[in-house]
């Protein structure tokens, strides 16, 4: 696994309060105005700030940005700031896990809000469930910031980070339908455990524009092959911003075409090499069938439904066959 040597600088904020069963993190990078708000949910945690702890980190914002960040977080009687120079979404989480102070670290996007009960579920879902959990997640539900469009393939609601799921069970079992997973806008962990896993592998997750995912799918199912409890718990809600500018046919097949990759890669770093060589036969099935959607201009909707199925191939197929080199092979 690939370690980062990034060295997280403390901003000079007061710390939180050790012995806290929960610490909230948000990771931002320049969406000081997506960051405000999420800070605000957390002012109305039925907990209080009593309650829980919360770390803000800074990840490579501009200087303004950073600036106004540190002005947010002064405002919190239970908020510290770190602030990593390095651009990556998986770094600023692992930065973030090291300064916590809890038992759990609740992992929140800067674009959500945390119902007002977030804190307060999470504890209850640990006290609830009937072994003690090393990942939980939760509810997503969606904020739209503009109009679902019509051509938008309903199958494909999850890649704009959205879980309406009203149940709850164990990931991976048939507790959970088949493709309910943990969505790093709303990922709960215990501290202990993903630091003993050397937090999440920093050569997954977003890093400015590139779309490679699957940082927290990853983590959740090395912990649930070592023998830990991963759960989904409909209790534990945040809402999610859905930004207008991913509701576009270009954004949709730019997402496919890395999460088609993000799926070797994580099945590699499991150790599944045989699942990636399994299904490649498929995906070069649809890439050689669909091949000429890709003809088709990236803003239009039309023949969506062949062109983001090409999308994932290639991008599995890229990932399986030309594995870039900073790619890690295996875990």
């Amino acid at each position: 696994m690939k370690v980062s040597a990034e060295t997280a600088a403390m901003a000079e904020a007061p710390s939180p309060p050790k012995g806290r069963a929960v610490t909230v993190c948000i990771c931002t990078h320049d969406r000081t105005h997506y960051l405000r708000s999420c800070l605000d949910s957390l002012r109305r945690q039925t907990v209080g700030p009593q309650g829980f702890s919360i770390v803000v980190v800074d990840s490579c914002s501009g200087p303004e940005a950073s600036a106004e960040i540190a002005r947010l977080v002064a405002t919190m009687p239970n908020a510290t700031m770190v602030r990593v120079d390095t651009l990556g979404i998986s770094l600023a989480r692992n930065a973030g896990a090291r300064a916590a102070t809890g038992d759990y670290v609740a992992y929140i996007d800067d674009d959500a809000q945390a119902a007002a009960d977030w804190v307060e579920q999470i504890m209850q879902v640990v006290a609830d469930a009937p072994a003690r959990p090393a990942v939980l997640g939760g509810r997503a539900l969606p904020v739209w910031e503009a109009p679902l469009p019509a051509w938008w393939p309903d199958k494909l609601i999850g890649v704009l980070t959205i879980t309406e799921w009203e149940g709850r069970g164990e990931y991976r079992t048939k507790e959970v339908p088949e493709g309910i997973g943990p969505y790093g806008a709303n990922f709960i962990v215990e501290r202990e455990a993903l630091l003993a896993m050397g937090g999440f592998i920093e050569d997954l997750g977003r890093r400015g524009n590139m779309l490679l995912s699957d940082e927290d799918v990853h983590l959740a199912w090395a912990l649930q092959d070592s023998g830990r409890s991963t759960r989904h718990d409909a209790r534990i809600v945040v809402h999610h911003s859905i930004q207008a500018q991913r509701l576009t046919p270009k954004w949709l097949l730019n997402r496919l075409y890395w999460q088609g990759a993000s799926t070797v890669a994580t099945r590699r770093l499991l150790g599944h090499q045989e699942e990636v060589w399994r299904e490649l036969p498929r995906r070069l099935a649809v890439a050689l069938l669909f091949a000429p959607a890709a003809l088709i201009p990236a803003s239009s909707s039309l023949a969506l439904g062949l062109r983001w199925r090409l999308a994932y191939a290639l991008g599995y197929i890229r990932m399986a066959v030309w594995q870039p080199a900073d790619m890690p092979a295996r875990s």
